[in-house]
């Protein structure tokens, strides 16, 4: 019996034909960690419903209404997790899990602004950040995925930091705490949200350029 040049060896080739290298499994885009994401969004009617519950005063609603926000909060940090350390990475996951935070988000910073408790003008450049870092999302889908960046969670942590201290019914003393953590999560709001804008144009432009349209 002949054996096999060593060429054919080392390349996986067999009498019967190269070695057939096993497809890798997809990852269903129903999984652990978007079900976590998904159950973010189920929690918002029902962080707004507790918010308002006695014109948003009742001191027990309100801390019912900084935990469940606490809760739906900590699964952002919980499905990326699962969805890392598992492999459960998909590109609804990518796109469903910061609207879920824009959701949450945008719900507590209206609810705030409606009762009287933070100025219209925070919701409203904060709102347009993320509104418009989601249409960019949909802009550049056809060429790619953004993923969120560092500055990006950074944000996130410092707009949930801020939002809790806003929900807890604190003492007017706690009010420079407030201010300070909000204007923190602004400057944050604004820089990453200039920072995809930059990454979105910049992705647009190489997919154009790879497609030739």
């Amino acid at each position: 019996m002949s054996a096999l040049p060593s060429d054919a060896a080392d390349e996986g080739l067999t009498h019967d034909g190269p070695a057939q290298v096993p497809a890798p499994t997809p990852v269903p885009t129903l999984n652990v960690a978007n079900l976590l994401t998904l159950s973010r969004l189920v929690l918002v009617p029902l962080f707004v419903i507790a918010l308002f519950v006695g014109d948003g005063h009742d001191t027990t609603w309100r801390a019912i209404a900084t935990g469940l926000f606490a809760i739906a909060s900590a699964t952002d940090q919980l499905d990326g997790w699962v969805a890392r350390k598992y492999g459960l990475i998909t590109d609804f996951g990518k796109i469903a899990d910061p609207i879920a935070d824009k959701a949450l988000t945008g719900a507590a910073l209206v609810g705030l602004s409606v009762l009287g408790e933070l100025g219209w003008w925070v919701t409203i450049v904060i709102a347009v950040r993320e509104i418009g870092v989601t249409l960019l999302r949909f802009w550049v889908i056809r060429h790619g995925v953004i993923p969120a960046s560092r500055g990006g969670k950074a944000k996130t942590l410092a707009q949930i930091a801020a939002i809790v201290a806003y929900l807890l019914p604190l003492p007017a003393g706690a009010d420079p705490v407030r201010w300070a953590l909000m204007g923190l999560a602004l400057v944050l709001t604004v820089v990453t949200g200039v920072d995809y804008l930059i990454r979105a144009v910049r992705l647009r432009a190489a997919g154009r350029r790879v497609t030739g349209s």
